[in-house]
């Protein structure tokens, strides 16, 4: 008994350090402290916290694989799934409050800005990261299909941070650290005996 309240505890934990982002946004924008640019504050955040969530998904497989900690196997398809709400609302905030569904605007857009172009890319890759994470839909799917398909959340992680990186104009200190980051992690996975990586 004492060890499932434990377990009611520690998910609800989890859920509220993932939403806690979110209201906070909600929070600043109610109280008028999104800066005088409110637009470009959310979709930044937005992104940032969807890039800093990929990173924590990452370390979750990282220290289960080598520190041999499958407790925190259990939230990593929520803090994946979060990760993916957060993208989806920056992607949703620059198609609306930034250029109010004016598709044509949003096509050339894509085409002439690299860093978009390599966002709605990463974006693409993580829909049906999302929809197999559901447990009806993977138990449709083969074991190994499945573990392939999602280790494309390295790819899709190093998406974000070049797009990050190419976003950013001046002060690039931040995406290089979540680069390094990264980089760790797809390391980690690339040096792990062959036999580890693929059941992994």
């Amino acid at each position: 008994m004492a060890r499932t309240h434990a377990l009611r505890l520690q998910s609800a934990l989890v859920w509220l350090l993932c939403a806690a982002p979110l209201i906070l946004i909600f929070y600043w924008g109610f109280t008028s402290q999104l800066t005088a640019n409110p637009v470009e504050f959310v979709l930044r955040d937005l992104g940032l916290w969807g890039l800093r969530f990929l990173c924590v998904t990452l370390a979750v497989s990282a220290l289960n694989r080598y520190l041999k900690m499958p407790g925190l196997m259990r939230y990593r398809r929520r803090i994946g799934l979060w990760a993916f709400a957060y993208i989806a609302m920056h992607l949703t905030v620059y198609l609306g409050a930034a250029h109010e569904f004016e598709w044509r605007e949003i096509g050339i857009d894509i085409a002439r800005r690299p860093y978009i172009t390599i966002g709605m890319a990463a974006f693409a890759l993580l829909i049906p990261l999302a929809i197999t994470s559901f447990n009806a839909v993977r138990r449709r799917m083969k074991p190994l299909s499945w573990q392939r398909l999602h280790r494309l959340v390295y790819v899709i992680a190093v998406m974000g941070v070049a797009h990050y990186f190419l976003l950013v104009k001046a002060d690039t200190r931040s995406p290089i650290l979540y680069g390094a980051i990264v980089a760790v992690f797809v390391a980690m996975r690339l040096l792990m005996p062959k036999r580890r990586r693929s059941a992994a």
